[in-house]
């Protein structure tokens, strides 16, 4: 039986072909919630190198297919951010929680994506190095729900 391949240990460092491996596609609509100044430009780019498209804003109110949230411990209540974001999601769409490694950047407990995620009805599918800086957890809806 062959199984897939784990995704690469720094997707964005492996462009398209590593961010395809989380989900991304062509034509999706991705939006993008709290970006600044510390995100991590390649990983964002090589997302819309695969979607085909620039990233949405927080501004966009159509539902989506995917959002990257950029996440950290400074920025309030995580469970609050993620119950707003179930909203935009399309039926199959997934949440990629990204946040700091360095606990002086902003670094978000495993444990607090884990309660938040539940409680917005979501689960970990997983999580992985999305660049040097940045750490990614994909949150998508439990199988009945969807």
């Amino acid at each position: 039986m062959n199984t897939p391949a784990p995704p690469p240990a720094d997707p964005g460092a492996d462009g398209p072909a590593g961010v395809e491996r989380l989900g991304f596609a062509a034509e999706q609509i991705v939006q993008e919630f709290g970006w600044a100044e510390d995100v991590d430009d390649a990983f964002r780019f090589a997302v819309e190198d695969v979607i085909g498209s620039d990233l949405e804003d927080e501004d966009y109110t159509g539902e989506t297919d995917a959002v990257l949230l950029w996440w950290r411990a400074q920025d309030g209540d995580l469970t609050d951010a993620l119950v707003d974001l179930v909203v935009v999601l399309g039926e199959a769409g997934f949440v990629l929680a990204l946040t700091p490694k360095g606990r002086d950047d902003g670094a978000v407990d495993p444990a607090e994506i884990d309660e938040a995620s539940t409680t917005a009805g979501l689960h970990a599918a997983g999580s992985f190095n999305a660049s040097p800086r940045w750490r990614a957890t994909k949150l998508v809806a439990p199988k009945t729900r969807r």
